[in-house]
């Protein structure tokens, strides 16, 4: 399929185009209706290659896990104002479009039922013309998998792992069965299977090494997320893991080449006049030379797919910075250095 085709190259910068998406808040002032069509609708014209959506399910009032992506551990106050479901939003967008690629980033896999899940995205991947990608997570937080009695926390690396191979049986065999540690099913026919051919492709997050081997075993390409220090994935730590899960990919009887390689990470451009910075600042953020700069660096290593959080918190503003990338640096870096 088509979304297979353009994102699983690599391994190195010389090999196919660059892709870039942006991600919409499930969550806050901008998690309504009509801003998250308009979002849509301006992705898909201005020619971006993709969208994603997040995911909770409810929020404790009371929780001691710590957030892996915040220098703090904890998460911003508006979280708790409560999250789209990610499945829903991504139909609803689904039937708001019709190019533009919708995935999650990420979908919590041990929060759902394998096969009711996997059911429903082959159900919207046929809806809307094979254009699902499904970023794949272990989840965080502690409370909120007792909250939905899903299976236990400590569990959680090897149900995901479980799962997500359950689906892809779900996709790309008939009938199906599973004999596992975590789900068992005895034969049954699952259909319908995706419209992408393989199956839908399956991003995997997170940047620790039992992370790494799950993109090296199984995963379509590792998406990992770089929101500030320290999950930050400056160049050279990406490339450091990039090579390991090619290490891994390779013990599995993989080839290291099929496996994509994406971020996601906060874009932060400034307006056309402003000047460059004068001393440290953050990747993705400044004017657009800069930024240009930054995704080269990332070009080299293999990444072929950018996902950004927009830093401005209004629709106006997150519409404008997406039309000024699309004319100030995308078309700059369309295509990674040979």
């Amino acid at each position: 399929g088509e979304a297979r085709r353009l994102d699983s190259p690599v391994g190195h910068a010389q090999y196919g185009p660059v892709h870039f998406g942006f991600a919409l808040s499930g969550r806050g002032p901008l998690a309504r209706p009509d801003a998250l069509v308009k979002l849509a609708e301006a992705a898909e014209a201005l020619r971006y290659s993709s969208i994603f959506v997040t995911d909770h399910v409810v929020i404790p009032l009371r929780t001691d896990s710590t957030y892996p992506y915040s220098p703090t551990g904890r998460i911003g106050d508006d979280w708790v104002l409560g999250y789209l479901e990610p499945l829903t939003l991504m139909s609803y967008l689904a039937g708001a479009t019709s190019r533009i690629r919708l995935g999650t980033s990420v979908l919590v896999i041990p929060y759902r039922n394998p096969v009711v899940t996997a059911k429903m995205l082959a159900t919207l991947d046929v809806m809307c013309g094979g254009r699902i990608i499904l970023g794949a997570g272990v989840g965080w937080m502690r409370e909120e998998f007792e909250a939905l009695a899903s299976p236990p926390y400590e569990a959680r690396g090897s149900v995901t792992d479980e799962y997500l191979r359950l689906m892809r049986d779900c996709w790309t065999r008939e009938p199906v069965s599973f004999e596992g540690r975590h789900y068992r099913m005895p034969p049954v026919s699952a259909l319908p299977k995706p419209r992408q051919k393989g199956g839908i492709p399956i991003w995997t997050g997170g940047h620790t090494e039992a992370a790494l081997r799950r993109a090296g075993e199984l995963a379509d390409a590792w998406h990992p997320i770089g929101l500030r220090p320290p999950a930050m994935l400056h160049p050279a730590e990406y490339a450091q893991k990039a090579a390991a899960i090619r290490v891994y990919a390779r013990k599995a009887g993989r080839d290291p080449k099929a496996i994509g390689f994406t971020f996601r990470i906060p874009l932060d451009l400034a307006p056309r006049r402003a000047r460059p910075a004068a001393g440290d600042r953050m990747p993705f953020s400044g004017t657009s030379a800069e930024v240009i700069q930054d995704i080269r660096a990332y070009q080299a290593l293999g990444v072929t797919h950018f996902v950004f959080d927009p830093a401005p918190q209004d629709l106006r503003g997150r519409l404008a910075m997406m039309e000024r990338f699309a004319e100030d640096v995308r078309p700059k870096v369309l295509r990674a250095p040979r």
